[in-house]
């Protein structure tokens, strides 16, 4: 352990952001079992919070705020035991080694296309009910995970051709998971919801790099590697 728990601290902007980091760390425990979540300072003011969701896909969002360290891997239930007060939010101890890999990068992304939101919910849920029916002992098949559910295609990085971005049910089952998808009151979705009270305009941007899927919803995005979909292997 290195360094003192006092000096690792994330402070929230103010209370909207302070929600945001609670709803983060509450779906992060959902869907991470790893119980480690990386903090890093932005140029513009921001904090992005990341983890390693449960199906090999690196899940994100930003608030206002500042971090100390200014790229730190922190512990998930030292923060949610912190993030109640309205002081600064404690990062735990150090966790040098629990995260290996760089994060993807801040820019270098191409705009493809728009999906609507609504049709990402449904994937989501028609893949839920394939799971429910043909996971096994170590949870849902990869077969399930690794398919290409989503194909978005928009011009090449050259300006000629067209470039594709393949976007697989472990992404979709990540966006929705982490709550990044909402209806047009800003409520949760949950596997009741129905379907129309997601505004129907509402968009999901999907973006590409060289490395990277990137797909962008309201209230956060998610990454999945181009080539390789096991984020393990680098």
């Amino acid at each position: 352990m290195t360094g003192p728990v006092d000096d690792r601290v994330l402070t929230p902007h103010g209370p909207a952001d302070r929600t945001d980091v609670t709803a983060f760390l509450e779906r992060a425990r959902r869907v991470d079992d790893s119980g480690v979540l990386r903090a890093q300072q932005r140029t513009d003011g921001r904090v992005g919070l990341w983890i390693r969701t449960g199906f090999d896909i690196l899940a994100t969002r930003s608030v206002f705020g500042a971090v100390t360290p200014s790229d730190v891997v922190c512990d998930i239930a030292a923060m949610s035991a912190s993030v109640a007060g309205d002081g600064p939010v404690s990062l735990g101890f150090a966790l040098p080694g629990a995260w290996q890999g760089a994060l993807p990068p801040a820019d270098g992304f191409d705009h493809l296309d728009d999906v609507p939101a609504r049709e990402l919910v449904e994937l989501a849920r028609k893949g839920a009910d394939v799971a429910r029916t043909d996971s096994g002992a170590l949870g849902p098949a990869s077969s399930l995970l690794d398919q290409t559910v989503i194909e978005v295609r928009g011009h090449g990085r050259d300006g000629e051709g067209s470039d594709v971005a393949k976007v697989s049910m472990r992404a979709v089952f990540a966006l929705t998971a982490m709550g990044f998808v909402r209806d047009a009151a800003g409520h949760e979705i949950t596997a009741d919801s129905p379907i129309d009270r997601i505004a129907a305009s509402e968009p999901v941007r999907v973006r590409v790099s060289s490395s990277w899927v990137r797909v962008d919803a309201r209230f956060g995005s998610v990454y999945q590697r181009r080539s390789v979909l096991n984020l393990a292997v680098r």
